[in-house]
């Protein structure tokens, strides 16, 4: 049966990020042909790139990376929830993403993001960076409409309470 990491991509205290990922997570609990895991990259907490050899050699040497390699190695697909930071998706994802590299290859993902216009350009950005040749081509994706509506719906305190509107 494969196994999917639901990864949170945002490392920011009190983020609505993490209620979407609990709901993402209980949504694909409902299938049984899976299993899922949420992965949350606030808890990773991965320093910087500090690998003396590029990713693509695969020689990894810092006890973290290689965890991480493992980590990544071990899912058959992941699904990114990820929010739009500038435009674009936070650099805790970037730096999850360019760590390792065999790990990610011929592996399926999917998007889910939020924020300013349900996070269209993160989404945007992520698909450039996740069509290398060497990972699966299509790219499912899938974004939170109605950004303002969201914060009426996660007070920042309570991130539990998400529930996002059911729209066409």
């Amino acid at each position: 049966m494969p196994n999917i990491a639901i990864i949170l991509a945002s490392a920011r205290p009190g983020c609505a990020g993490a209620a979407v990922a609990h709901w993402v997570l209980t949504q694909a609990e409902k299938r049984t042909d899976a299993t899922f895991d949420l992965i949350d990259l606030a808890e990773v907490d991965l320093p910087q790139i500090d690998e003396a050899m590029p990713p693509a050699l695969g020689r990894y040497t810092d006890p973290h990376t290689q965890q991480w390699a493992d980590i990544i190695a071990d899912f058959d697909g992941y699904v990114i929830v990820t929010p739009e930071y500038n435009h674009s998706f936070p650099g805790v994802l970037k730096n999850a993403l360019d760590r390792v590299y065999a790990e990610w290859n011929n592996k399926a993902v999917g998007l889910v993001s939020y924020g300013v216009d349900g996070g269209v350009r993160a989404v945007e950005a992520l698909r450039l960076v996740l069509k290398r040749p060497s990972a699966r081509r299509r790219v499912g994706t899938g974004h939170l409409e109605h950004a303002h509506r969201l914060r009426r719906l996660v007070h920042p305190r309570r991130t539990s309470r998400f529930r996002p509107d059911h729209h066409a």
